[in-house]
C-alpha cells in the first residue's frame, strides 16, 4: 500500500481502508474517530487530537493482518513505528511521537498495574504478547523519564476506550481543517 505523504492522501487512505475490521468490534475508522472524539472531549491539543485520530495508520499501510498466516498473539506489524515514520514528515514530532509510543504505553500500564490487562479488549490482550509483553523495571523507568510519556499515556487511554460499537463520533472530514492546519504549520 502506498504510504501517504500529505493530509489528502492520509484522509483518502482512511476513506479507502478505514472501513475494515482489525480484530475489534469497530472498524479502523470508527476506532480513530472515537479516540479523536475522546481527545477533543478531554481538551487535548490539536496535535494530540490528530495523533488520536490516525495513531493506527501503520496498520492500514502494513496491511499484514489480512494475511492468513498472521496471528495477533504471535506477529507484530510494528504499526506504531511505521505510523510515526509516516506522520512525522506530515505533522512533525508532536503528532508522531505519541503514535510511536502508544504500544509502549500499553506495555507500561500493564506492567505497573497487572489488573489493567483485564480491562484490555481481547485483541489488545493478544497483541500485548506479540508486542513484547510486560516491560522490565529498567524499561519502565526509561519510559517514565521520556519527554513524551504523558502524551503517550493520554493517547493510550483514548485508544483503550475507543472500541465501542455504534458510538457516533463524527466523520473523518470533520478533522480535515485541524489536520491541514497542523501540516501547513510544519
Amino acid at each position: 500500500m502506498h504510504e501517504p505523504t500529505n493530509v489528502e492522501e492520509l484522509l483518502k487512505l482512511y476513506e479507502e481502508k478505514g472501513g475494515e475490521l482489525y480484530g475489534e468490534h469497530v472498524t479502523q475508522l470508527e476506532h480513530g474517530l472515537q479516540c479523536a472524539a475522546f481527545a477533543r472531549r478531554d481538551g487535548a491539543t490539536d496535535e494530540l487530537i490528530a495523533a488520536a485520530l490516525v495513531h493506527d495508520v501503520g496498520h492500514l499501510v502494513a496491511d499484514r493482518q489480512r494475511n492468513e498466516d498472521f496471528a495477533l498473539e504471535r506477529d507484530d506489524d510494528d504499526h506504531e513505528a511505521l505510523g510515526a515514520r509516516i506522520l512525522a514528515p506530515i505533522f512533525g514530532p508532536l503528532v508522531a511521537q505519541p503514535v510511536s509510543l502508544h504500544v509502549t504505553a500499553k506495555r507500561w500500564r500493564c506492567t505497573i498495574d497487572p489488573t489493567h490487562v483485564e480491562h484490555l479488549s481481547p485483541t489488545s490482550k493478544a497483541t500485548l504478547r506479540a508486542q513484547g509483553g510486560l516491560l522490565t523495571v529498567e524499561e519502565c523507568t526509561r519510559f517514565e523519564h521520556h519527554p513524551g510519556f504523558e502524551a503517550a499515556l493520554a493517547l493510550r487511554s483514548w485508544d483503550d476506550a475507543g472500541k465501542t460499537s455504534n458510538l457516533d463520533a463524527g466523520a473523518l472530514r470533520d478533522y480535515e481543517t485541524t489536520l491541514t492546519k497542523l501540516a501547513d504549520a510544519r
